[in-house]
């Protein structure tokens, strides 16, 4: 979630909540947050959290850097704040828009599709609502149970790799 998606979208956020989904901050303005000081870090991240909570009541928890542009200091910062940074293994590139079937390819036989691999996908790319049904039956069909990432991350005892994995100390 951003600040302008859930301004935007606020019954979107809501349905996306009933559903049973995770919701995920993305940062207030979408800027890189390598390259801010802590107080903007701190103020990209609870500013849309506050928007989040007034709305559904949900203290969100994940956080993915916009970009997926993370430092040490943006780590550290979002976990000050009761955040778990998230990074993806696995990325669509529906954003490029290539089409459905090109995501559904991509995603099904990507090369760091595994147990345990996170999908990345955008809200706003043209192709991805048509993609979804037939990428997650295919995904499914495979084998993969799908989660929300809540499910997946470990939450004490790990450290992040140079690639924005967790990883068990």
């Amino acid at each position: 979630m951003t600040g302008h998606w859930v301004e935007s979208y606020p019954e979107d956020v809501k349905a996306i909540q009933a559903g049973g989904h995770d919701l995920g901050n993305h940062s207030e303005n979408h800027k890189n947050m390598t390259e801010l000081g802590a107080e903007e870090k701190t103020s990209e991240l609870m500013s849309v959290h506050n928007k989040v909570k007034e709305l559904t009541g949900v203290e969100m928890e994940l956080f993915r850097p916009p970009f997926g542009a993370y430092d040490d200091a943006v780590v550290l910062n979002a976990r000050d704040n009761g955040y778990y940074a998230i990074q993806w293994s696995v990325d669509s590139l529906d954003w490029k828009d290539y089409g459905a079937d090109a995501i559904v390819e991509t995603v099904c036989e990507h090369k760091s599709l595994e147990n345990g691999a996170i999908i990345l996908c955008h809200n706003g790319a043209k192709y991805t609502v048509k993609a979804l049904d037939e990428m997650l039956t295919k995904l499914q069909d495979q084998g993969y149970e799908l989660v929300p990432i809540s499910q997946l991350i470990y939450r004490e005892n790990f450290h992040m790799d140079q690639e924005g994995r967790q990883v068990l100390n």
